[in-house]
């Protein structure tokens, strides 16, 4: 099983990072990180690298795509970016399952590949899905087809454990969560819009965009 991460300038590390711890040790399951070329490419902090180990120009088939999402920066760059989007749209043809996490589904849209669709996304960035011709829906990840799109940065961790139970069957993606101790217990309970109030939205936007290069 080939699982293709792409990665980009400005990506956010645990939306690729995340996904990538659970489904790395699936049995017979090889994960790679993609990019324009191979090499180092910069998270949106700036802070963080990860290394690409292929082009895309030299992948050209995968059983499961994910696209992570991103920064602003990021995000709106690779929406404008035509090359990406024809290589999005390669895999997506053969692929088993194709993917995102945050502002990821904006760029699997952007391709041209959830008009009509329900998907999810970084809470902040629920009315952009209108834009590429998707129907926000709420959830942890959103499943359509054979298209799976994950809420924001941390849901991809959900999507991610979902997926190895799609990819196997739930006893393995049990046996996942525990071998990853996967099992949140955070001090607060301000993890969703709805659940926080709105100056605590807009710190968490602030907080976002002082960190990002």
């Amino acid at each position: 099983m080939r699982v293709a991460i792409l990665l980009y300038d400005g990506f956010t590390a645990l939306d690729a990072v995340g996904p990538h711890e659970m489904l790395c040790r699936v049995p017979d399951t090889r994960v790679t990180m993609v990019a324009r070329e191979a090499g180092p490419v910069r998270t949106d902090t700036g802070e963080l690298s990860l290394v690409a180990e292929r082009a895309m120009r030299d992948v050209h088939r995968a059983d499961v795509l994910l696209v992570p999402g991103g920064g602003q920066r990021g995000t709106e760059a690779m929406m404008r970016d035509a090359d990406a989007h024809a290589w999005i749209r390669r895999i997506h043809r053969r692929s088993v399952w194709t993917t995102s996490v945050c502002t990821g589904s904006l760029i699997l849209g952007a391709a041209g590949l959830l008009r009509g669709l329900p998907a999810t996304t970084y809470w902040a960035s629920r009315p952009y899905l209108k834009d590429v011709g998707a129907v926000y829906t709420p959830g942890r990840f959103v499943e359509t087809g054979k298209i799976i799109t994950a809420a924001g940065v941390s849901a991809g961790m959900d999507m991610g454990l979902h997926l190895v139970s799609r990819l196997t069957d739930d006893k393995v993606a049990q046996a996942m969560q525990l071998a990853v101790e996967y099992d949140p217990d955070p001090p607060y309970d301000t993890g969703s819009p709805e659940k926080a109030d709105a100056a605590t939205r807009a710190l968490a936007l602030k907080l976002l965009a002082d960190a990002a290069r």
